[in-house]
């Protein structure tokens, strides 16, 4: 009996694979538990269209990760700080901030765990924060941290 796996089993083989199974082994626990099942045509183009349709909107992702790098390392954000009697920022500038900051000035929705700060932001100057736009995709932000 040929049947489908939907989830991997071990000793089996893994998600998306065909496989040749007893017909016990397929009826009873495979497709009982419903990890798998059974290898129609009907099932198997269901499936390859499904693959497809994961695969094109894989590449749209991709496709969007670029275009907000592209944009990342072409612009130069802004962040106004409050300043102390020492020329240091009361505070320091966070990921939090970063992220708003791309958000109000780029449009570009960035969640503040996908942002990291080179070195701690205590001073007014430029400063660069690496970003992770997914599927292996990094842009770099340029922030300039101005006085208030």
């Amino acid at each position: 009996m040929k049947v489908l796996l939907l989830k991997d089993v071990k000793g089996t083989g893994k998600a998306g694979e065909v496989k040749e199974v007893s017909d016990g082994y397929g009826k009873n626990f495979l497709i009982g538990k419903g990890l798998a099942l059974l290898a129609t045509n009907e099932v198997l183009n269901k499936h390859k269209a499904q693959m497809r349709k994961e695969a094109e909107k894989e590449a749209a992702e991709i496709e969007e990760a670029k275009e907000i790098a592209k944009k990342l390392d072409s612009q130069k954000f802004t962040i106004k700080h409050k300043i102390g009697a020492n020329g240091h920022l009361i505070g320091s500038v966070t990921n939090k901030e970063v992220s708003e900051v791309l958000k109000e000035q780029a449009d570009i929705d960035l969640d503040k765990k996908h942002i990291t700060l080179n070195s701690k932001v205590k001073t007014v100057g430029i400063f660069e924060a690496d970003c992770k736009l997914g599927h292996g995709i990094y842009g770099t932000a340029k922030i300039d941290v101005i006085a208030e």
